[in-house]
């Protein structure tokens, strides 16, 4: 949630920068309702000072009041209950449209409307030249008996999948080595719920505009998450943290639920995009004046997975028109995959500043004064992703697949799958 003073007073750089992100804000509508905010809560004050004063009066001259002041006193407070619920009122219908406006786009972002603007800022790794026919992983797995998608589409549905033998191992392995390798880097774990109710998705920004495209569970207020970004952020919701415990550092495995509504079709056949997949989350929790140098490591933190897995990949910057809905600015980190022979989405590092922080009431304390932290995540990394991009980088002529040597010791130090 974007504060609404600053809103107020900046309009034409807001309104610009919500150009930048595809976003019209009705200003005429916000501007009434802010200002009606603030004469509500004014005279809401005067009529409470009004009523303490009289009341003060009354105390001072130590006597009982009148039939007509009793009188006056009934209508005082009647008008201050009326006040404030006309104050309360205006509040939630502000709030309610705060909440529909997206995060503003850092300065560095390019702008521009989707992805054909975004930047590249490096390349790692090195490309394999494979001179034999180049299978694709869905081909691969099958071949190799590592995960069954019609088994999943049989017991589930569509967009499902059951991970089997040495599949199931290799996914289990990638789970434990990314939580090991920033565990190394003093990310505490955390192994959070996968069911959130709905403040806290109000909070990270995933209610109300996203909610067609989470899992509902009928009959409450709870969602499956999308991501473990919703727990660990949450898990400081109305609190005032104090400056010493920042920055906060968390990382989590956990299963992710999607519905994937706004995809029309794409990536139907295979692991790149479905219902459920599992994934290691990184949040950081800081201050307002370390969170930019705090993305970088984060960036970096989810590029050394790649580099120890040895797979080519490349850090673009997103442009404003690819910045999601919460993201003040976003690094994307995209593998190669060779079958496509393109990059592909692995992770998605984001700084949000105090816009969840805002929504989900997180503070933090300095020299006897409160500010809002800022938040940042991204993905450390997205487990099938991986394992996609290992089998095909990492195939050979036979069919076979080499499996990369940090992975080894968490396999029984197997070194190929056959």
């Amino acid at each position: 949630m974007i504060d609404p003073n600053f809103i107020f007073n900046n309009k034409e750089l807001v309104l610009k920068k919500l150009s930048n992100k595809k976003y019209k804000l009705d200003y005429n509508k916000f501007y009434d309702l802010y200002v009606l905010r603030k004469k509500s809560i004014q005279n809401l004050e005067e009529l409470k000072a009004k009523l303490n004063e009289f009341n003060k009066k009354i105390t001072q001259e130590k006597r009982k009041p009148s039939e007509d002041e009793l009188k006056e006193i009934k209508e005082f407070s009647g008008q201050s209950k009326d006040a404030e619920k006309v104050k309360k009122e205006v509040e939630q219908k502000l709030t309610e449209l705060l909440l529909e406006i997206p995060n503003l786009h850092d300065d560095s972002v390019p702008i521009g409307d989707d992805e054909l603007s975004n930047k590249e800022i490096r390349k790692k790794g090195t490309i394999k030249k494979q001179d034999f026919k180049i299978l694709n992983h869905i081909e691969l797995g099958k071949n190799l008996k590592l995960f069954d998608l019609e088994a999943a589409a049989k017991i589930t549905g569509a967009r499902f999948n059951l991970y089997k033998g040495l599949g199931a191992k290799l996914e289990r392995a990638l789970i434990n080595f990314m939580l090991d390798e920033h565990s190394k880097k003093n990310y505490t774990e955390i192994f959070p719920p996968f069911i959130c109710n709905k403040e806290s998705f109000i909070g990270t920004g995933n209610l109300p505009k996203f909610e067609e495209e989470l899992f509902k569970i009928e009959g409450t207020n709870n969602y499956l998450i999308p991501t473990a970004e919703v727990p660990l952020t949450n898990m400081h919701s109305n609190e005032i943290l104090d400056s010493s415990e920042l920055p906060i550092k968390y990382v989590a495995y956990s299963a992710c639920f999607r519905s994937e509504a706004g995809s029309y079709g794409k990536d139907v056949k295979g692991l790149i995009r479905q219902h459920q997949f599992n994934k290691i989350e990184l949040v950081k929790i800081t201050d307002e004046f370390s969170s930019y140098e705090e993305l970088e490591t984060l960036t970096e933190d989810a590029c050394s997975i790649l580099d120890k897995l040895e797979l080519p990949y490349r850090v673009v910057t997103l442009s404003s028109g690819d910045t999601s809905f919460s993201s003040s600015k976003t690094y994307d980190i995209e593998v190669w995959i060779p079958s496509e022979n393109k990059y592909r989405e692995i992770s998605s590092c984001s700084n949000f500043l105090s816009f969840q922080s805002r929504r989900a009431n997180i503070k933090y304390k300095i020299e006897n004064k409160s500010n809002f932290v800022h938040t940042l995540n991204g993905s450390g990394l997205a487990v099938g992703r991986t394992f996609v991009a290992i089998l095909e980088n990492f195939q050979n002529s036979d069919g076979t697949v080499t499996i990369p040597k940090i992975l080894r010791p968490y396999l029984n130090n197997l070194d190929i799958i056959s």
